[in-house]
């Protein structure tokens, strides 16, 4: 259940220690992409909206948004150099993707996220780990190799914020 919609969450294995580069590092975002989505199964709409505690405005919900937004914005506006507005956030709030309202749902966000994260892996196939990303970055050339490492290295850090805001909301631990 998520928001009041029972959703399926993806397999979570942590990956073999075998294998070449490229395949080591898409198990690996596969991996922290799975546990995101196992932090937010189960829980209610009202639950996905809870802060954590004062005066942060971080959620599960915000998380969601989040990721959605960084998904896109990695893989296709830097990987592949489109031409992609931002999903949430604009130049009055930078931080919109965390900061949502009423006519915002959980059921929208999830939906929004699960598509990002299918265009981001149709977007990387194919490709190899030294390809480089488009210059949109000025003074900073990127390969995909520095994209699928930042983005691994993103979800960790969010997952750690979903296994405490879960712990709040339920207690349930772990995963």
């Amino acid at each position: 259940m998520l928001g009041g919609m029972t959703t399926s969450v993806p397999a979570r294995t942590v990956p073999t220690g075998t294998g070449d580069e490229l395949s080591q590092v898409v198990r690996w975002l596969e991996y922290h992409r799975a546990t995101l989505a196992a932090k937010c199964a189960g829980l209610t709409e009202e639950q996905l909206r809870t802060p954590s505690v004062p005066p942060s405005e971080l959620t599960l919900l915000g998380l969601l948004r989040h990721m959605a937004e960084v998904e896109r914005h990695w893989f296709r506006r830097i990987m592949t150099g489109e031409d992609l507005p931002w999903l949430y956030c604009d130049e009055e709030d930078w931080d919109r993707d965390w900061h949502f309202g009423e006519q915002d749902t959980a059921a929208e966000a999830l939906a929004t996220w699960q598509t990002e994260v299918e265009l981001a892996t149709k977007a990387a196939a194919g490709r190899t780990l030294d390809e480089p990303a488009p210059d949109r970055l000025p003074g900073k050339e990127l390969t995909l190799r520095w994209i699928y490492l930042h983005m691994i290295e993103e979800y960790a850090r969010h997952n750690g914020h979903a296994d405490l805001l879960r712990e709040r909301l339920d207690g349930d631990t772990g995963v």
